[in-house]
């Protein structure tokens, strides 16, 4: 059969295929147990992975059990409709998209099923995290040997579907090499429970193999530990075993579905051990890397200098380093000694080498970034060849991106040959689609020639079947057409991936979006998933907190980022800037921020939130549909500056709330009984002003005991403080209700104030402050004096530091307990602020994640359980295991509003801490 042509079994077009969903979906409903979804936002959200390609499914199917499963492949099958198992939808290939029924596995069948230490087993459910298995595994000092860099993510089952292998498959192999046995149900609803010595095998596929086993014997190639591409059909060579197992994993959901899974553990090092080794550039890494294998390192990591960037500091000497774990010290010493490199460094201190391995683990993301801006995406993600060759096939692929005139940075598992790189192609044009495939032919011949394979870990999908006969000959990937037909022999499972593939330039997900926009923004995303990452946030991480409470995809930031991509392309989301389903996947985002640096992309769901609801509820009628909290909160600048602490006898009205647009359930906040701005007039100061304290709404009229502590302190530090010349706003409520045409009126009435200011500027809120650095001159870009005044805010932390550097602050001498401002963590960073507390004796750190009040977020009906949730990620749990000497701290408003209304107690800035302190001890 042609490369490239329908099976003749898969009836219906992907029209005849969404032409069956009403019918479809109620015959679904009544056999299943599960949740059957074909709605728009269902469809939405599953017609991408994170690869370049898109196809829109009929629907989606989260199954409960096997049993489940079972019946929705029997109905499926009945209606003709292909089935693609889907699990965290990270694959780079294109394999987890579909036209027909896209099975979740990820919402049900998710549970560890049991764990037997002294076997060194556990039996898994395909939807769980890797993550999950690992910490529950721990506690016997074991571990799942492969550890993708989406292990924090990804499912047991899209790991067994791809092959997937990660940074210690030099000491512990791919997923293949730790599955035991697999429960699976074929497309005719066969359950096999697959095994060794041809076990589980369905019928007539041993037969077939029997005919072919000198193909078999001579058709792979030798010497690659990072072969994923095609089918693993040797595995069934008598010789080794008749591996049925070994053979299905890496199959892509094209033979099946897995059910359940008994998997190997390995014990955890005793003496994890990091050398970090630095050679002069990426190709002396990879020559190096071969030879380091002999000393049983755990992890042979390469990556260079043009992907590091800034975080380099922190690494030895080099432009390109092997990150290389060990068990041991004297293994650790042993490596150094025979690495040869320009520098090294043995990191032993555990948080240290988290800090090094986050820069790895977030490649997958920011090798998207170029330097420069520029954008760069999957295509030839992860082809592997003979690790003693992987330093020559460097140079030729990097003089081939040169030939094409195309950029990419190569990283991976060096220790395996495997190269990972996203390269900076344009998708957006015909021409440039046309460059992709013919780059992609060519680097496919380069890899053969160099004895590799064209996917080395991540499958090969959409994105590089169509090459397998480049790789394998004809004749084996003919073979690989007949074994699929034996295990499904309607092709309903998964087609057009990795036997008779779609063209590798068919299907792209850029095709027809508009090239600018937040269409074009969204498309930023690429799908690694960072953000789905359940259960409590860790360190100071932000990302995602709505996603953190309900575990609903579309409340992910590639959840929301694929409707905005969908509303652009109008093909799913017909009806636009209206959307209903993108308002609603909105709703719960807090605009927190935390993707704009948690996000290994940079997506800024925020201001996308903005744009969105600035269309959505735009013009006559639009004004009337907005919520009455958009005018309320988001107006509260202008309501304080107008009515100021009459606003407290309003908000004791009956029916004040809802009047509002607000919760009942929050008591608003206190209105003043003198502003900032007051007290400050009617004080006298000779001391000449070195900065101006930016008045913020929240700190004026809501907490003025902020500002005043904060004035003492800097005067008590030397420096001199004046307030602006008039009344000025950031515009942050305006932003955050996306009433854009507002905030800008805003902000160039507070440029026009500031325009002769040109002392920094020092701002108390770090919402304020994160919305002057970026939103300003993001708004105004065509006015020079919004990038001016961005770039001279200072936190009161940072002012300290730079203006006042020899000034010591009182010793406070407590524990400290409470949250970093989520905006702060995203734009501002908050290492003065760290350094600041440690001079002044203020010991432990606070919690990251979101306070989930998050402005008028939290006062909005409707939200309260989320933000409940939200602050139950962190902030509680870190204030009830504080001591009871602890000093409570936040710098935002929001973030003390929120414990004030869950715990009764008082956070405070750090701004008052140190001016009580200043008096002498409590």
């Amino acid at each position: 059969m042609r490369r490239g042509t329908r099976h003749p079994c898969v009836v219906g077009t992907d029209e005849r295929v969404a032409g069956k969903g009403g019918a479809l979906a109620a015959e679904l409903r009544s056999a299943l147990a599960g949740d059957v979804d074909f709605g728009t936002s269902a469809r939405a959200l599953a017609t991408m992975d994170a690869s370049n390609y898109r196809r829109v499914p009929a629907g989606t199917v989260a199954p409960r059990d096997a049993d489940d499963v079972a019946a929705a492949l029997e109905v499926c099958r009945r209606h003709g409709v292909p089935v693609v198992p889907r699990g965290a939808g990270t694959s780079i290939g294109g394999q987890a998209t579909g036209t027909g029924v896209v099975l979740d596995l990820t919402r049900h069948m998710n549970g560890l099923v049991s764990v037997d230490p002294e076997a060194r087993t556990a039996v898994v459910a395909p939807g769980l995290v890797l993550g999950r298995l690992r910490e529950a595994v721990r506690p016997y000092g074991l571990t799942f040997g492969p550890d993708p860099s989406t292990h924090s993510r990804c499912t047991l089952g899209g790991m067994i579907g791809n092959n997937a292998c990660g940074a210690h498959s030099v000491a512990w192999g791919t997923t293949a090499d730790n599955v035991r046995s697999l429960d699976v149900v074929t497309h005719r609803g066969d359950r096999l429970t697959l095994g060794t010595g041809g076990q589980g095998a369905p019928p007539g596929l041993l037969d077939l193999v029997g005919r072919h086993l000198a193909l078999l014997r001579t058709g792979y190639p030798a010497g690659l530990p990072r072969r994923i591409s095609g089918y693993a059909l040797d595995a069934l060579l008598p010789e080794r075993g008749t591996d049925v197992v070994r053979s299905f994993v890496g199959s892509e959901g094209t033979l099946g579905v897995v059910t359940e899974a008994t998997v190997r553990l390995v014990p955890l090092p005793a003496e994890p051990v990091l050398v970090v080794l630095g050679y002069a550039d990426e190709t002396a890494a990879a020559d190096a890397a071969a030879g380091l294998l002999p000393y049983g390192p755990l992890t042979v990591e390469g990556m260079a200098a043009d992907l590091v960037g800034p975080a380099a500091a922190g690494l030895p000497r080099g432009g390109a380093w092997l990150f290389c774990e060990v068990d041991g010290a004297g293994a650790a010493r042993d490596l150094v000694r025979a690495a040869d490199a320009l520098d090294a460094a043995v990191v032993r201190d555990p948080a240290g080498q988290r800090t090094l391995w986050r820069i790895r683990e977030d490649a997958a993301g920011t090798a998207t970034r170029l330097p420069g801006g520029g954008e760069a995406w999957p295509g030839w993600e992860d082809c592997a060849v003979p690790p003693a060759r992987l330093g020559a096939y460097l140079r030729e692929f990097r003089a081939l991106l040169a030939e094409y005139g195309l950029r990419g940075t190569p990283y991976g598992h060096f220790g395996d040959g495997c190269v990972h790189v996203r390269v900076d192609f344009d998708l957006w044009t015909g021409k440039g689609v046309r460059d992709f495939r013919r780059f992609s032919e060519a680097v496919a011949d380069l890899v053969v020639a160099h004895g590799g394979s064209l996917s080395g870990e991540h499958g090969d999908g959409q994105a590089r079947a169509e090459l397998l006969p480049r790789m394998y000959g004809e004749e084996l990937v003919a073979l690989f057409g007949a074994v699929k037909d034996v295990w499904d022999p309607d092709g309903g499972m998964n087609p057009g991936m990795l036997v008779r593939p779609r063209p590798l330039d068919e299907g792209l997900r850029f095709e027809g979006l508009p090239l600018v926009g937040v269409g074009r923004e969204a498309a930023r995303c690429v799908g690694v998933a960072k953000c789905r990452v359940a259960g409590p946030s860790t360190g100071d991480a932000v990302m995602c907190p709505s996603f953190r409470a309900t575990g609903e995809e579309k409340h992910s930031t590639r959840g929301r980022a694929r409707l905005l991509h969908e509303m652009a392309l109008g093909e799913v989301i017909t009806d636009g800037w209206r959307s209903e389903e993108v308002r609603e996947a909105l709703d719960l985002c807090l605009s927190c921020k935390g993707c704009r640096s948690d996000c290994p992309v940079g997506v800024d769901m925020a201001a996308y939130k903005a744009e969105f609801l600035d269309r959505h509820y735009a013009g006559p009628v639009g004004r009337w549909r907005r919520p009455r909290s958009h005018w309320t909160m988001g107006g509260l600048p202008h309501w304080l500056d107008l009515f100021g602490r009459a606003v407290n006898l309003a908000t004791r009205l009956p029916f004040a709330a809802r009047l509002a647009g607000v919760t009942p359930t929050r008591p608003l906040p206190r209105v003043a009984a003198r502003t900032l701005t007051a007290w400050f007039a009617d004080r006298a100061s000779s001391r000449p002003s070195a900065l101006t304290l930016w008045p913020d709404t929240f700190t004026d009229h809501l907490a003025p005991e902020v500002g005043t502590a904060a004035v003492r302190v800097l005067e008590e530090a030397g420096l001199g403080v004046s307030l602006p010349p008039g009344r000025v706003c950031c515009g942050l409520t305006y932003v955050s209700t996306g009433r854009l045409g507002a905030a800008r009126r805003v902000m160039r009435r507070t440029l026009d104030v500031m325009e002769r200011e040109t002392r920094p500027v020092v701002v108390l809120e770090p919402s304020c402050a994160a919305t002057l650095r970026t939103d300003l001159p993001e708004l105004l870009p065509d006015d020079p004096r919004a990038a001016r005044l961005a770039a001279s805010v200072l936190t009161f932390a940072q002012a300290l530091e730079t203006l006042a550097p020899d000034w010591t602050p009182p010793r406070i001498d407590r524990p400290v307990a409470g949250q970093t401002h989520c905006h702060q963590h995203a734009v501002l960073g908050d290492a003065a602020e760290r350094r600041l507390r440690e001079r002044a004796g203020l010991a432990g750190d606070l919690a990251g994640g979101c306070c989930g009040l998050a402005g008028n977020f939290g006062f909005e009906p409707g939200h309260e359980a989320v933000s409940l949730a939200c602050a139950e990620d962190q902030l509680l749990p870190a204030l009830r295991t504080a001591p009871d000497t602890a000093e409570i701290l936040a710098d935002g408003f929001s973030c003390r509003t929120q414990v004030a209304h869950l715990t009764g107690g008082r956070a405070r800035h750090l701004a008052e801490v140190l001016a009580e302190g200043l008096d002498g001890p409590r």
